[in-house]
């Protein structure tokens, strides 16, 4: 893939799922007046035979509205009127104990858990890549950084584990949402519930919803605040990972000799300079995933400081968060593109560490853990080697021996009152400043050590897996709803 074949898109629809695209405000509609006609039978609240007619419209309606070039219909008025030219005022027996504020707030959460179901869908193909390199990446080792200074050697294999075990958390975030997203507030007409004993069960049942959220004006009006908020909030706490994982490439790609960079299909070439080969995936990942932060920012601005019933946030903060998972979806995509062209150079990261002095506390804690000496003595022998290092340009594996030996001498006398030999003899005092030394002794289950990380990489596959069989179950519980619900109704014809 090239930035030429990238669809980039400058519309966020463009990025969202062809059924969810399809089942816009229309259908759901459609639906919602499909599985009121059923249950308004079965609870005998309209008669058969009045139902049969209403069914007939309706069925009319859709084909008219799923017509080539069709305007579709965005409020239910209009597909009232329809209706009623159909059939008659009898047709309005469909709307029985609804208003546009069970219908909207229903509307709109069953939008909200396809927009979910999509963004977790992309979450988890982001996570399959990731683990990928990960499990190829186990012994390649790399610096990583603390207050923006090389810290200690690990691995790119644990550097990834590390942002996929942040991504289940993500995961956790998202089913624990899921049992207060997929409610419906159908049945409770305008806030206060309805004379008519509706079966509020049975609607959700129609429509794929696990049950109805209890309170009519915490369904239609409440919950339309801190629901999408909620949502939104998980894909912009995404996306500030997102962001430091982008930020992490860009700054390997700025090196003049990176050990982490992109095909040279990731990149394009600058109008006026011939050499350089600008990263634009990652420019336009990065773009990305701070407009998806500010997109979510917004759902929560646009819901503060309302009065409630004073004016219906519905179309707002819904239609705001939707869009952010929307956009959400194409920042997943970006960064999985981007890694699809990742090249990883193991020596060029292997020099690296080797060109600084990464691996010095292993010498401290090796004169402490074989020969009992002090860590602060140990600590301080090692600094003041890389103190001399650096003023002589030396580096760990062309620091002279000797004077290492003069340094252990000089920092006892300081310390303990006496001038002591350094009990290490130069093959122990090399293998402590290597990498893959450091790395492979670092212990416990979290540690970078090649045995923990693959460990750690199985566990994140298992996850996977368990993650990817509850986002088919889901769906399938959504297609077999929709089966359910236009069998029911064919019933009625």
């Amino acid at each position: 893939m090239t930035l030429s074949t990238i669809p980039w898109g400058r519309d966020f629809a463009e990025h969202t799922s062809d059924e969810t695209a399809q089942k816009d405000w229309a259908y759901w509609q459609n639906r919602i007046n499909r599985a009121s006609l059923v249950m308004l039978t079965e609870e005998k609240i309209i008669n058969k035979e009045d139902a049969k007619t209403i069914a007939h419209a309706q069925k009319k309606a859709e084909e008219i509205q799923n017509a080539p070039g069709a305007k579709r219909f965005t409020d239910i008025m209009p597909l009232e009127k329809l209706l009623i030219e159909e059939c008659g005022p009898l047709a309005s027996l469909i709307h029985t104990g609804r208003s546009r504020q069970d219908i909207f707030a229903t509307l709109y959460q069953a939008r909200l858990r396809l927009d979910t179901l999509d963004f977790f869908e992309n979450l988890n193909n982001l996570r399959a890549r990731m683990l990928e390199i990960a499990q190829k990446n186990t012994r390649t080792w790399m610096p990583a950084y603390t207050n923006g200074v090389q810290a200690m050697p690990v691995t790119l294999g644990f550097y990834l584990w590390a942002f996929l075990e942040s991504f289940e958390r993500d995961s956790d975030r998202i089913k624990e949402a899921w049992t207060r997203i997929n409610q419906s507030a159908l049945g409770t007409a305008v806030m206060a519930c309805s004379a008519w004993p509706l079966s509020r069960e049975r609607l959700c049942e129609l429509l794929g919803f696990d049950r109805p959220i209890t309170n009519g004006l915490d369904s239609s009006q409440v919950s339309l605040f801190d629901i999408p908020i909620e949502a939104a909030s998980i894909v912009s706490n995404i996306a500030v990972r997102i962001s430091v994982l982008v930020q992490d490439l860009a700054q390997q790609y700025s090196q003049c000799r990176p050990w982490m960079l992109l095909e040279s299909g990731a990149a394009y070439s600058s109008s006026a300079m011939p050499q350089k080969r600008n990263p634009g995936i990652l420019n336009k990942t990065r773009a990305k995933a701070s407009s998806v932060i500010a997109e979510a920012h917004m759902v929560t601005i646009r819901a503060h400081n309302l009065n409630l019933g004073m004016y219906d946030n519905k179309d707002t903060v819904s239609d705001d968060s939707s869009r952010v998972f929307a956009e959400g979806v194409y920042l997943l995509k970006l960064m999985d593109w981007a890694y699809s062209m990742l090249k990883i150079n193991p020596e060029r990261a292997l020099e690296e560490l080797n060109s600084d002095w990464t691996c010095t506390m292993a010498l401290a804690e090796g004169l402490q853990m074989d020969k009992g000496i002090p860590f602060r003595v140990g600590h301080n022998f090692a600094s003041d080697i890389v103190t001399e290092a650096r003023q002589n340009g030396w580096l760990p594996m062309t620091f002279p021996y000797e004077e290492a030996q003069k340094i252990y001498r000089q920092v006892t006398q300081r310390l303990t009152g006496q001038a002591e030999d350094l009990p290490l003899d130069e093959k122990t005092f090399r293998q402590f400043l290597t990498p893959e030394y450091v790395v492979c002794t670092r212990v416990g289950e979290g540690s970078p050590a090649p045995q923990n990380t693959e460990a750690g990489l199985n566990k994140i596959a298992q996850r996977l897996q368990e993650d990817r069989s509850w986002l088919d179950q889901k769906r399938r519980q959504l297609s077999e709803a929709d089966k359910a619900l236009d069998d029911m109704f064919e019933k009625l014809l």
